[in-house]
């Protein structure tokens, strides 16, 4: 058993075939009225005020950092544990990450930023991991006493909130993903950035295309980072039935969390004030290798997220971090397995991977 993106498909299929053809049928396939669309129904979602199609996830994290200004000598805080695209969205600028460890929550320990900040701290990176929305509280707070830029990486947190607030509001600059994998997912790459500030939202729109506001007119280098008029049709039919997308999602995970029962498995916990999308169920178990390859055997896939933290990765390995640095981070490394857990998933399977839980001894 492993995820199935195609039954998130299947159950829209006639919507999106018939987005698909219309698409291809007018003749416009670059910045045209899909994406215009879909932008205008995403920051409306969101309860932003402007939302910016682009390429991929990654491009929307160092487009923010670039837009913002931060490089070359600054430092960004962001939490240990997260995907390496969050840290390479700082180090592609030139800025330098400096990492802090996770909560209980899996998300940035909000306690223990402050003394991570210097006095070249520019900016706070907050990762919603999972899909669980940070202590957005703290961190607000922090990045006003210490007059820092907040960037949010909700890749993974799409109609996530903290405190009824959606997550990508609550800073200058809010990065998504539409990876398919993600609960709001396109079918190919696909990004978006969210933000109040008009300033951003007009540099972003240059800087993703070739950094052009006029044709042939380039004021700054840019990049070639478009989400295209497919994606974003077919990112629109999603998005209008994200609401029961998540709450099927919410249920499969309340059935984990109500039904697994196993003293060596630790199971994700919920921050009060804070919503969770359930991008992942990550489970944590000090007999990770072994409870992976037992469930293996019994024809059930399992993801690590992630096995090698960004810190001790050999691309930065030029940051001089070694192995016990971050021990929390380093453990969770050790410790941490995403269960089966998509759109579709029937009552019999999910029962099946409960049953093989409880029954790893």
């Amino acid at each position: 058993m492993t995820n199935r993106m195609d039954r998130g498909f299947f159950r829209y299929q006639k919507e999106f075939e018939d987005k698909a053809v219309e698409v291809l049928r007018s003749g416009w396939y670059v910045l045209g009225k899909e994406v215009k669309s879909f932008e205008e129904e995403f920051a409306a979602w969101t309860g932003a005020k402007y939302c910016v199609g682009l390429g991929n996830g990654l491009d929307a994290l160092w487009l923010a950092f670039r837009v913002l200004g931060i490089g070359a000598g600054d430092e960004v805080i962001v939490q240990g544990n997260t995907y390496i695209a969050s840290v390479m969205g700082i180090t592609i600028n030139g800025a330098t990450p400096v990492f802090v460890e996770p909560d209980k929550y899996n998300n940035i320990d909000t306690s223990k930023i402050e003394e991570a900040i210097t006095d070249k701290t520019k900016a706070i990176l907050v990762v919603h991991l999972y899909g669980q929305a940070s202590k957005m509280d703290d961190v607000v707070a922090l990045c006003d006493k210490y007059d820092l830029r907040l960037v949010e990486d909700c890749a993974q947190s799409h109609g996530a909130k903290f405190n009824g607030k959606m997550t990508g509001t609550f800073g200058d600059i809010g990065c998504f993903s539409f990876y398919p994998s993600k609960n709001l997912g396109a079918f190919g790459d696909g990004g978006a950035i969210v933000t109040n500030d008009p300033e951003i939202d007009r540099a972003m729109r240059m800087y993703r295309n070739y950094g052009s506001e006029v044709r042939y007119y380039n004021k700054v280098v840019g990049a070639n980072s478009r989400l295209d008029e497919i994606q974003a049709g077919l990112l629109r039919v999603r998005l209008k039935h994200m609401e029961e997308l998540n709450a099927e999602k919410e249920r499969i995970c309340k059935k984990y969390l109500e039904e697994i029962k196993n003293p060596d498995i630790e199971l994700p916990k919920i921050r009060e004030k804070c919503t969770h999308i359930w991008h992942q169920f990550v489970i944590r178990t000090k007999r990770r290798d072994e409870l992976q390859a037992y469930l293996k055997e019994r024809g059930i896939s399992t993801i690590i997220h992630y096995p090698i933290p960004p810190h001790l990765q050999e691309a930065y390995g030029y940051l001089g971090h070694k192995e016990g640095d971050y021990p929390i981070t380093e453990q969770y490394a050790k410790e941490v397995l995403s269960i089966p857990l998509y759109n579709g998933m029937t009552e019999e399977e999910q029962a099946y991977v409960i049953e093989a839980l409880n029954a790893f001894a």
